[in-house]
């Protein structure tokens, strides 16, 4: 049975790359790709693959929002994360919104037929270079309420305008894109700001990046 997979990364040489990988194979094929995270949902939602490889830091919408809301409306189609972080936040966030795997980008390319086969199978799929046993430590912690994360704090609304924010959206530019007012735009903004702690927009971006919700 031919496995169905969906390219979804903001640098095209990446999805280039990943084409070449899985179209060689001849039990995959490759049906549709997109470089920014709502197209994602939609075209993923439509096409309906079996495995979308998923990259963290996408425009518009980050790919943990992304599988969060593919996972809520599309069940049935498996997510395998790509990330160039490998901290234990970063594959906590992914596995908490319903990836099924998570792959460095330095590993891309020797692992991700595997991680495909496994998301496929609905095996679990981690880097080689992250140990199971920490992460499965971790995501104990976190389900027992150890470990917290300031991210945690925020709505999937706040983060979704948290992206836009340090994206370089203006507020009545947020507005019109997440169909809110301008002045609730602003409300959100300066609450998310209060519950992350960040007094400016430099210290929101480094915040950004360093949490894989924007490129860098």
């Amino acid at each position: 049975m031919t496995i169905s997979v969906f390219l979804a990364d903001d640098h095209r040489i990446m999805r280039d790359g990943l084409r070449k990988l899985i179209e060689a194979r001849p039990d995959m094929r490759v049906v549709g790709e997109s470089g920014e995270g709502r197209e994602t949902i939609s075209e993923v939602c439509r096409r309906k693959p079996d495995v979308v490889l998923l990259d963290i830091a996408m425009p518009g919408l980050n790919g943990i929002e992304a599988a969060r809301e593919i996972r809520r409306r599309c069940p049935e189609v498996e997510v395998v994360m790509l990330s160039m972080h490998s901290t234990t936040e970063h594959i906590y966030r992914a596995l908490e919104a319903g990836a099924r795997g998570f792959l460095l980008k330095e590993c891309a390319g020797s692992e991700v037929i595997e991680a495909v086969r496994a998301a496929k199978a609905g095996r679990r799929y981690l880097s080689v270079k992250m140990p199971e046993s920490e992460v499965e430590a971790y995501l104990k912690r976190r389900e027992a309420g150890k470990t917290a994360s300031p991210l945690d704090r925020l709505s999937p609304r706040e983060r979704e305008i948290l992206q836009l924010v340090v994206e370089g959206q203006s507020s009545a530019d947020i507005a019109k894109i997440v169909f809110l007012s301008p002045k609730t735009v602003e409300t959100y903004r300066s609450r998310l700001m209060k519950k992350l702690g960040v007094a400016d927009l430099t210290e929101l971006i480094r915040y950004a990046v360093a949490n894989g919700l924007t490129p860098p």
